[in-house]
């Protein structure tokens, strides 16, 4: 075992378990799932429920994997796609800082997880364990790649902001 496995298994309990917070607030945290689901439908996603599921599932799922270390290109890929969803719809007007509701945050989660899918899980996992080697370009390629396609599938499916109010002005005579 080397110093890079216990910084490997770092940075996956520490994403891991982020992710599985993040996924128990939207499931019993404050709204719970109906406030989730107004907060996404309010983002201008569709079947508001549905993604409010989604994203519980995902959070919990993607999160569980990454602190086991199993899967864990897929596991990056879920969380990447979680983020880009929130950078783009929840936090890029606001400009880079969290302190303003910026994307900073999801910009180093989403970046930490394409290096996991890059670096692997290292020794201490169950991928390890189970003889599965995804890393290198092929593990970043799956982590990236998988979630840009699924960002944009849910985008694409579900989408639908409202459109701008129209801004009325009087005739000046």
């Amino acid at each position: 075992m080397e110093v890079t496995d216990v910084a490997l298994l770092l940075l996956r309990l520490v994403v891991g378990v982020t992710m599985i917070a993040h996924g128990v607030n939207h499931w019993i945290g404050g709204g719970r799932i109906a406030g989730t689901a107004r907060w996404f439908s309010g983002l201008g996603l569709r079947n508001g429920v549905l993604q409010a599921w989604l994203s519980v599932v995902t959070e919990l799922g993607a999160g569980a994997l990454l602190v086991l270390g199993l899967l864990t290109p897929f596991a990056a890929a879920a969380i990447i796609s979680v983020m880009l969803v929130a950078g783009l719809l929840a936090h890029r007007a606001n400009g880079f800082f969290v302190f303003k509701e910026g994307y900073e945050y999801v910009l180093v989660l989403a970046v930490v997880a394409l290096a996991l899918g890059l670096l692997g899980p290292g020794w201490l996992s169950l991928d390890h364990a189970a003889g599965v080697e995804i890393t290198g370009w092929a593990g970043g390629g799956i982590a990236l790649g998988m979630a840009v396609l699924a960002t944009v599938g849910l985008l694409t499916a579900f989408y639908r902001p409202a459109p701008a109010p129209e801004i009325v002005t009087e005739e000046v005579r």
